[in-house]
């Protein structure tokens, strides 16, 4: 049977037919057989002497198998590969793998015949001696080209005849959050049908996965990668599971599959993309035995407008499909700049063409249209002056940003594109560094993006780097209008501007970047460092930043277990002395190793680059990292040592969770002392709160009196209405709860939203319930009760002391307190519920109305006390019982109310209060009934009895 199927296979060759699917079905069952057949099917059938022997030039791969374990966004990478030569004589094997550009390889072991080698990273010399090359293998190492943002591992060692090899490549990277998903990608390009193909990827995220997607392979080339236009189902064999914190995804596609995919091997990317919950917070605050990492990436913000200027190459060597591509991009990015943005455009090849002389004009439909024009009519010709077009572009800007009224908070941005080298001008790289430089100078941030190869990839990346930029660069061959698109959507989106983090300088050490000019949506801002105190129980964190015209200031207190406590040597899948792959230590090294490349590539000062190098050299050789000052070098472990097993290196997940601290909190701007926090709230006896219960202050008169509503659940009150005067209208809604036991009232009811809303100087109106706060100044902004946060625009600010209160201050001048009321465990008659108190009413005008502001401006007269009362201080915390008298009454505007002495409790109980109560729904004490303090909605500002009015 063995010799007919060769037969056939040989026949259907020769003729130009070949059965696919029948010889995929046959390397299927017989890949991983004794290859010896081979030998006696080559002695029995001589005629297929010379296809066996071309079978035979390399060994086959009978086993590939990738499995990363990813914590936190911080990935950990094994790649196990296992090469067979059945041939009659030694011969090279390549194990070749890309790997993304941004991962170090952290360790590397192979295994040929009974003999092992390891990898051992050690710093980079000079001078390299042609002897360290043994004549069985060549050494490991990435390639310097990069594809597409991938480097090329190789390794090649010679097989003895009828033995294995066995690779094992270890790699780690912090996956980037782009277009708000992470990313992780796997290239499974064997180059081969392989018997035994596996990819297992497991992800634990503490914050919850949403989002999860496999996409199809993907295949730069777009050749044999078998994709359907359209076709979005992951690909064949691929298992996808998770829960809300884990996730395990496995793609094993038999050789059949294979074959269907791509007959040559070069399957594609496997690619998993995801995201995690997140909220308007400090961010992601995790701590593992003396390190910390911080993830910052709000949502739910309003876009800040962009003063944007793109410098296109239109040079001759942009003929073709990439001028054509660019100019697809650009009409598409044009179409989605934002009625608040403000742009221009500058061609430029051996000329400099600015679209717009001297100004950046506003999106219109007109505009819009008139650029297009302009790009479409733009053709390629002359030379390539960089430098002159940075030039032009940066003037612009700064001329534009000095001669106009511009937003403050505004992101002004450079996008600038080339396919080329400067060749026209100023072409020293060096010098148009510094000219660049110099004509930013630090006032906006400079993109930039290389097409083909040609490009000069340093330069490009050096003056992004210093000019707080990005950069991008992509092949001839791609689809480079996608990719254009795709990076414009990366940072068209400015959400923050002027980012800071800052901790204790007392507490922590060696903290990577945490200063950012800008944050964009669906990106991530990444912080670590070391703690210097481990046995404090907590660290403080502090985020300020602005957001169009508010002041955003967030910040908490992230709790510390004790060392002992976050130490997860001992977890299933960590022993062996793997206990110490912290993996959050790790992702501090990697970022700050990153950092410290960045910022040799900037540096100018050769002392200071070398300084640069070798503190980066060091940490990379303690972390056993691979980077452009280390090298891995092959060592024999022994002549008959084991063979290398598939140990993971990375963590498990298994009872991580439980270890692992996962919180989230806020922050405090540079100058503001956390002293404020504390002495913020101005206890303010002026209330409604409860039941509801109202107190209304008279401080001058040294007595408070209060009264009760009695309302219907869903019934609207308005508490404060100025809206004529001062701008100012406060609406409560209430919600319904069954009555307490053997009580006297049919139902409870209870403020679920309080409404603030003003007209003055500008709209705008804030929504609070006990879980979130809306605050709409034609920017909706949408912030949780559960997490502390200051918000501050011209005239309004918003502060909010997680789970207890929210301070609301309009103008300087009028403030409220709405206090938080949570139940851990409700009884049937209670209900989570808002507490309303003004702290200062100076603002409001002496004509202000509602429940609580008629009494604001007005004096209450107590015709007759008690005797007992004589000589107390209203407002004291008295602990005797007062006795009413029933004689007392109140003069209100002309109005007598009989009232009663009472005690009530507010601020939580935390402060007792001594009133005059006044019986029946405030009968005679408030003008007109109860009714007429409804509303008919939230956002009702009518300010007398009868008349509605919306904001």
């Amino acid at each position: 049977m063995i010799l007919w199927l060769w037969l056939c296979w040989g026949f259907s060759t020769s003729a130009g037919q070949p059965d696919s699917e029948l010889m995929a079905r046959y390397l299927e069952e017989e890949l991983m057989a004794d290859y010896s057949i081979m030998e006696q099917v080559a002695r029995r059938v001589p005629r297929q002497a010379k296809f066996l022997q071309r079978l035979e030039t390399r060994p086959r791969m009978s086993e590939f198998t990738v499995k990363s374990t990813i914590i936190s966004r911080y990935a950990f990478t094994t790649v196990s590969c296992t090469m067979v030569n059945s041939g009659s004589e030694a011969r090279e094997a390549v194990f070749e793998m890309q790997i993304p550009a941004a991962a170090f390889i952290s360790n590397f072991t192979m295994s040929i015949g009974n003999k092992t080698y390891y990898g051992e990273v050690t710093g980079k010399e000079k001078k390299h001696n042609s002897d360290d090359k043994a004549r069985h293998k060549k050494p490991p190492s990435p390639t310097d080209g990069r594809e597409n943002g991938y480097e090329t591992f190789k390794a090649s060692v010679f097989i003895p005849r009828k033995m294995q090899a066995k690779f094992l490549l270890h790699y780690e990277e912090l996956l980037q959050r782009r277009l708000g998903k992470y990313e992780y990608t796997v290239s499974i390009r064997p180059q081969q049908l392989v018997g035994r193909l596996r990819v297992e990827v497991n992800i634990l995220e503490n914050s919850g996965i949403v989002s999860l997607e496999v996409p199809p392979l993907r295949n730069s080339k777009h050749k044999g990668n078998g994709k359907v236009e359209g076709d979005v189902s992951p690909p064949p064999s691929t298992v996808v599971g998770h829960t809300k914190t884990l996730a395990k995804v496995t793609f094993n596609p038999s050789v059949v599959e294979q074959t269907r995919i791509a007959r040559n091997g070069i399957l594609g990317d496997f690619i998993i993309r995801y995201d995690v919950n997140r909220e308007l917070s400090v961010g992601d605050v995790q701590i593992l035995n003396g390190y910390f990492v911080h993830y910052f990436a709000p949502t739910d913000l309003p876009p800040l407008p962009k003063n944007v200027v793109f410098v296109l190459d239109s040079s001759a060597s942009m003929v073709g499909t990439k001028l054509k591509q660019t100019k697809e991009a650009l009409f598409t990015i044009l179409q989605d700049l934002r009625p608040e943005d403000h742009f221009n455009i500058i061609g430029f090849s051996n000329r400099i063409k600015v679209w717009q002389q001297d100004r950046l004009v506003p999106v219109t439909p007109n505009n819009i249209r008139d650029a297009k024009k302009y790009i479409h009519n733009m053709s390629p010709t002359g030379g390539t002056n960089i430098n002159g077009a940075l030039q032009t572009g940066a003037k612009l800007l700064n001329d534009y940003i000095a001669q106009n009224d511009i937003d403050a908070r505004s992101v002004s941005l450079i996008i600038f594109l080339t396919d080329g080298r400067p060749t026209v001008g100023e072409t020293q790289s060096s010098k148009i560094l510094s000219n660049t430089k110099d004509a930013i100078r630090d006032k906006f941030c400079l993109f930039t993006i290389g097409i083909g190869n040609d490009v000069d990839h340093r330069l490009l990346e050096r003056m992004a780097l210093e000019n707080c930029g990005m950069t991008r660069h992509f092949q001839e061959d791609e689809d480079a209008a996608s990719h254009l698109k795709g990076f414009y959507d990366e940072i068209g989106t400015p959400l923050l501007s002027d980012i800071r983090v800052d901790y204790p300088e007392d507490n922590v050490e060696q903290v990577t970047q945490n200063f950012f000019p800008n944050y964009f949506n669906g990106s991530e801002i990444i912080i670590a460092g070391k703690l210097i105190n481990r046995t404090s129980d907590s660290l403080h964190v502090e985020v300020t930043a602005s957001n169009s015209k508010k002041y955003i200031l967030l910040k908490t207190d992230v709790a510390i277990d004790l060392p002992s406590r976050n130490d997860i040597r001992g977890v299933p899948g960590l022993e062996d002395g793997k206990g110490d792959k912290n993996y959050i230590e790790r992702a501090w090294s990697y970022l700050t190793i990153k950092e410290l490349l960045n910022s040799r590539l900037k540096s100018d000062d050769n002392q200071e680059k070398d300084y640069l190098m070798e503190k980066a050299k060091s940490m990379a050789l303690t972390y056993n990292f691979v980077t452009p000052f280390t090298v891995l070098k092959m060592r024999e472990a022994g002549l008959h040592s084991e063979p290398p097993q598939e140990e993971f290196i990375s963590p498990s997940t298994d009872g991580i969770g439980e270890k692992l601290q996962s919180l989230q909190g806020h922050k405090a701007p540079p100058g503001i002392r956390r002293q404020q926090d504390k002495q913020r709230i101005k206890i303010s006896k002026t209330s409604a709160d409860g039941d509801p219960h109202f107190v209304i202050d008279f401080p001058s008169s040294k007595f408070s009196i209060c009264f009760n509503i009695d309302g219907e659940p869903g019934d609207i009150l308005r508490l404060v209405s100025d809206h004529k005067e001062s701008g100012v209208t406060v609406n409560g809604q209430l919600i319904g709860a069954p009555a307490p036991p053997n009580g006297h009232k049919k139902h409870r009811t209870y403020f679920s939203t309080i409404t603030i809303l003003s007209n003055k100087p500008e709209r705008s109106y804030l929504e609070i319930t006990p879980k979130r706060i809306i605050l709409d100044d034609g920017e909706r902004l949408l912030l949780s009760c559960d997490r502390s946060a200051i918000v501050r625009s011209s005239s309004l600010e918003v502060s909010i002391s997680a789970n207890s209160n929210i301070t609301v201050t309009i103008r300087d001048a009028i403030s409220f307190v709405i206090l938080i009321h949570h139940y851990k465990k409700p009884a049937p008659y209670q209900r989570d519920h808002l507490g309303f108190y003004i702290s200062n009413s100076k603002g409001l005008s002496s004509v202000s109305h509602g429940l609580l502001g008629q009494f604001l401006n007005h004096e209450v007269k107590l015709l007759q006390e008690s005797l007992n009362t004589s000589h107390q201080q209203v407002g004291q915390n008295q602990t005797e019982a007062l006795q009413p008298n029933p004689t007392n009454t109140l003069k209100v505007k002309g109005r007598l109310i009989p009232v009663v002495w009472k005690q009530r409790r507010i601020y939580n109980g935390q402060q007792e209060v001594d009133c005059w109560f006044a019986k029946n729904n405030a009968d005679k004490l408030i003008d007109g009934s109860y009714k007429d303090y409804l509303a008919s909605h939230p956002f009702d500002t009518g300010n007398s009895f009868g008349t509605i009015n919306s904001l």
